[in-house]
């Protein structure tokens, strides 16, 4: 079966120039003693013979959501089924240990994004380059700038140590290149520190949202995986605590503010090997014996780790028919070669580009230099900022429970206008007299909204879409692709700042991180289809519409939907979706159609 989406004939109450896009199950169609006899094929081939009967009802599970009428199963299997939709939350202390360990290992990286923003005030001055804007920005960007090359090993690190080891890999140079900044004697040093840091972090920030996004159930895959940009909000936060315990040591302040980052690292070496390692990773290179016992660790019952491993078996199959790239340089250019790889790399590269658009990193590093800019005092400056990463890790809660609901899409649609007014105002109020007593404070409350719209939004969409869009024969050296543009991007705009704020004046620097969020809306909605509450593997088959077409479909059927729905106030209008799922029986996902 091809991976692409399959056409039919558009129904008659549709438009002529509308397709009919179908996700079609694997396991659709086959007759159930076919079903039993691969199934028991399956099992016999990789030593789970003992397991047969589970696996059959985990496949006809798989083959058709209603479960309610599957005869097979018996009252505990249906009860930990339904449980999946009415106690979604509930799920094994293993997978909640999991998702905690990753995303204490994405503290670190908001935490040393704001101990460089508290430093910022002091190390430029003891080094002598505080008048050399682009020497401080490529200092407090190296992590970043180093990222650009170390994300490319995640495909074969990961390939060769898994999940786990290069978790527990990357965590070294979280430890040890961060403790050592605390004792450079002069900016070169400082530099190769965080050169160092980056080799580590960008390796990890690709691997963690892999690794959580292929551990969770789908329904709530969004809400979990977030759990890295809430966690690298959550350090942002504590950083800025730090800042302010430590600003009053003195003249060394900035070497503690820098190096304090290290502690989240040091339990993440210890505590990695206990947790279980991807089961997805594990089907990949053929243990599947593995793969079953992590995933029912995973899950609450063993007839929903058998359906989930089955079902990715099945299409790890399809993906190895549909691709044929084995090597790196192989699956690097069917990145850009294969239509449905295109596609995911270019929803992952919108995404990863509209944060960096957003402005939200110049904030992480340089509120303090923005603060003062505005008349703050040192002090004054430290406590705004933490003001500014106690919002940002407030705000980021709303997600977990409607990144998955409301959708990663409609989150970015509904912020970006928002966020470019924030800007636009807070820019504004720097043209006010300096002895305004209102200038200041009115600065500070347009940056938090910024900040408050930004961290539902933009803040956790671009890691969850970017480690569930691509196939797993691809999702290393996919992620690794999205981490790098990140990482090209935040570099560029990272540079560039100070000389952006000394050149244009922060109004000028508001206006233009505004127009860049306008430009990011419009991309978003022409072109990054919806990936929530699907599979890893259903996936493939969203990413098998074509972008024009998805393009088409939001200007010729979501939009004047949308007018009609929310400012003609009819609420009888009923909405086209754009995928229809075949091969579900019973199933409770909702038809769909894409615009031709």
């Amino acid at each position: 079966m091809s991976m692409r989406s399959t056409a039919a004939v558009a129904p008659s109450s549709l438009p002529s120039c509308l397709d009919l896009y179908r996700i079609i199950n694997p396991l659709a169609g086959i007759p159930k003693p076919e079903l039993f006899s691969q199934v028991s094929r399956f099992c016999q081939a990789h030593g789970l013979q003992e397991k047969v009967v589970v696996f059959q009802k985990g496949a006809l599970v798989a083959q058709n959501p209603d479960f309610e009428s599957i005869e097979e199963l018996d009252e505990d299997d249906k009860y930990h089924l339904r449980r999946e939709i009415t106690h979604k939350w509930h799920l094994p202390k293993d997978l909640y240990y999991t998702i905690a360990l990753c995303s204490l290992g994405s503290a670190v990286q908001g935490w040393d994004n704001t101990g460089a923003n508290g430093a910022n005030l002091s190390f430029p001055q003891e080094f002598g380059i505080e008048r050399n804007h682009w020497l401080v920005g490529f200092i407090n960007t190296a992590p970043t700038i180093f990222g650009l090359c170390s994300a490319w090993a995640t495909d074969p690190l990961n390939n060769w140590m898994g999940r786990r080891g290069v978790i527990f890999f990357t965590g070294l140079f979280c430890v040890f290149p961060v403790l050592a900044q605390a004792f450079t004697q002069n900016w070169w040093g400082l530099l190769l520190c965080r050169l160092f840091m980056g080799l580590g972090m960008g390796i990890k920030i690709s691997t963690i949202p892999i690794m959580t996004s292929e551990t969770v159930p789908a329904v709530i895959r969004g809400g979990l995986v977030m759990s890295f940009q809430l966690w690298v909000a959550f350090g942002i936060f504590i950083g800025f605590c730090s800042n302010l315990i430590f600003y009053r040591i003195g003249p060394l302040a900035w070497r503690f503010q820098l190096a304090a980052a290290f502690a989240p690292a040091i339990p993440i070496l210890v505590f990695v090997w206990f947790c279980p390692e991807s089961p997805r990773w594990l089907l990949k290179k053929g243990r599947i014996q593995d793969s079953f016992q992590s995933f029912c660790r995973l899950r609450n019952a063993e007839v929903q780790a058998a359906r989930d491993l089955y079902y990715a078996y099945c299409q790890v199959m399809e993906e190895q028919n549909a691709f044929g790239g084995s090597s790196f340089i192989g699956r690097a250019m069917e990145l850009f070669t294969v239509p449905r790889l295109r596609r995911a790399t270019l929803g992952g590269a919108i995404v990863m580009t509209a944060q960096q658009f957003s402005g939200i990193n110049i904030m992480a590093f340089y509120s303090s230099t923005i603060f003062a800019e505005a008349g703050y005092s040192t002090t004054q400056c430290l406590f705004a900022s933490f003001g500014f990463g106690l919002v940002n890790f407030i705000f980021a809660f709303p997600a977990i429970w409607t990144i998955d609901t409301f959708g990663r899409r409609n989150l970015l649609l509904f912020t970006f206008p928002n966020m470019a007014w924030c800007l636009i105002i807070a820019g504004g109020f720097f043209l006010l007299p300096e002895a305004s007593a209102a200038r200041v404070p009115l600065i500070a409350t347009f940056v938090y909204l910024f900040t408050a719209f930004y961290s539902p939004g933009i803040g956790p969409v671009p890691f969850v879409y970017a480690a569930e869009c691509f196939p797993l024969s691809h999702r290393e050296i996919g992620v690794a692709f999205c981490v790098c543009w990140n990482n090209t991007v935040g570099s560029i705009l990272g540079l560039t700042f100070p000389s952006l704020l000394a050149g244009i004046t922060p109004t000028g620097a508001f206006g233009f991180y505004a127009g860049l969020n306008i430009i990011a809306f419009v991309v978003i909605f022409f072109a990054l289809p919806e990936t929530k509450q699907r599979t890893l593997e259903e996936l493939d088959y969203i990413f098998g519409v074509p972008t024009r077409r998805h393009a088409a479909y939001h200007i010729r059927t979501w939009l004047p939907w949308w007018i009609k729905r929310y400012v003609l106030f009819n609420k009888k209008v009923q909405l086209e979706p754009l995928y229809h799922l075949e091969g579900f029986e019973g199933g409770t996902r909702a038809e769909a159609v894409a615009v031709h």
